[in-house]
């Protein structure tokens, strides 16, 4: 891969408003969805869009956007990379925000520690991420940066939340029928002072 200086990382990040450029129909969602269960049935698993030290950084940042706990399994289980490789693979317009944020994040990490994203240390990769997340004051710092990671956090999200994990961690059971509906029980009406 060739490399890329801060100058083009910027050109990238700008040539494109980020905000709109992650906005997804439930369409795309739905479909990108699909198509990342289906590649996590396969054993080897290949990158479409990302190129491999793209993916590399996408598995590393989603896992850290949502981790394994004792409740789920966190975003790289749930297949939340492989959904966001079929994200983007037909979103022209969505490309070069996610591309330049990617490379903004190995500059902004050989910046301070001389290393990729991939390669820092956990404690590294949480200082840059502290800087973007909004725990810290941006002062004339990465606003280009800061509207990537929140784009990609809300990609995340919506990639864990729309999987069968996600979904299950919200103990999410659906629409459930109710056959009859008898209201609000006395004591809520008396506590909202309509009894």
């Amino acid at each position: 891969m060739a490399t890329i200086d801060r100058r083009q990382v910027l050109q990238l990040l700008g040539s494109a408003p980020l905000a709109a450029g992650f906005a997804w129909t439930e369409t795309e969602v739905g479909v990108a969805q699909r198509q990342a269960q289906q590649a996590r049935r396969t054993p080897t698993f290949k990158p479409a869009f990302f190129t491999a030290r793209e993916y590399a950084t996408v598995v590393v940042l989603a896992e850290m956007i949502i981790p394994k706990d004792e409740r789920s399994g966190g975003a790289t289980e749930a297949g939340v990379p492989e959904f966001l490789d079929f994200m983007m693979l037909d979103q022209p317009a969505r490309q070069v925000p996610m591309r330049g944020g990617l490379a903004w994040l190995d500059q902004e990490c050989n910046r301070h520690f001389n290393k990729t994203f991939v390669a820092a240390a956990d404690a590294e990769r949480r200082e840059v991420l502290d800087r973007l997340s909004g725990l810290e004051p941006v002062r004339g710092g990465p606003s280009h940066g800061v509207a990537f990671f929140r784009s990609f956090r809300d990609l995340v999200a919506t990639g864990f939340w729309t999987s069968r994990m996600g979904i299950e961690d919200l103990q999410f059971s659906g629409n459930v029928f109710v056959a009859e509906w008898n209201g609000c029980s006395e004591d809520a009406l008396k506590k909202l002072g309509l009894s």
